[in-house]
């Protein structure tokens, strides 16, 4: 599979290898590896076929074609395609799972309670678990 980035987002390419922190304010593109921690809290992560994570990772969105070891917290949307591997929590709004993606992990959906609010209320929506399911592999 081809994979080839829109503008404007970074590359981390399948020879590059990072110990340490990652973090920006744009989307990321990881086909290398990566150990310590990704933080891209309003940003998108793809990790390409390529990629090996072994790291904490915040984003607002993951896409996982590769493997990754750790915890996601993903503020929306997990997407695990057909040649992910995934091992660690993931704590997300939401997550979508091809057929053949692998999962070893305590999964955790949070979504919005749809209780009304004042508008003089500068509080955000109080969250509330909507799915966990636990892997035991």
């Amino acid at each position: 599979m081809l994979m080839k980035p829109e503008d404007g987002v970074t590359t981390i390419g399948k020879g590059v290898t990072i110990k340490g922190d990652v973090s920006g304010g744009e989307d990321l593109t990881l086909d290398g590896t990566v150990e310590g921690t990704i933080n891209l809290p309003d940003n998108s992560l793809t990790i390409g076929p390529n990629g090996r994570v072994n790291a904490e990772v915040r984003a607002q969105n993951v896409i996982v074609f590769g493997r990754i070891e750790g915890t996601l917290r993903v503020s929306e949307r997990v997407d695990l395609r057909r040649s992910a591997i995934v091992k660690g929590d993931i704590y997300a709004g939401r997550l979508a799972i091809e057929e053949n993606a692998e999962i070893h992990s305590k999964v955790e959906l949070k979504g919005a309670e749809s209780e009304e609010r004042s508008p003089e209320s500068n509080s955000s929506p109080k969250e509330k678990t909507l799915f966990t399911l636990e892997s035991k592999t």
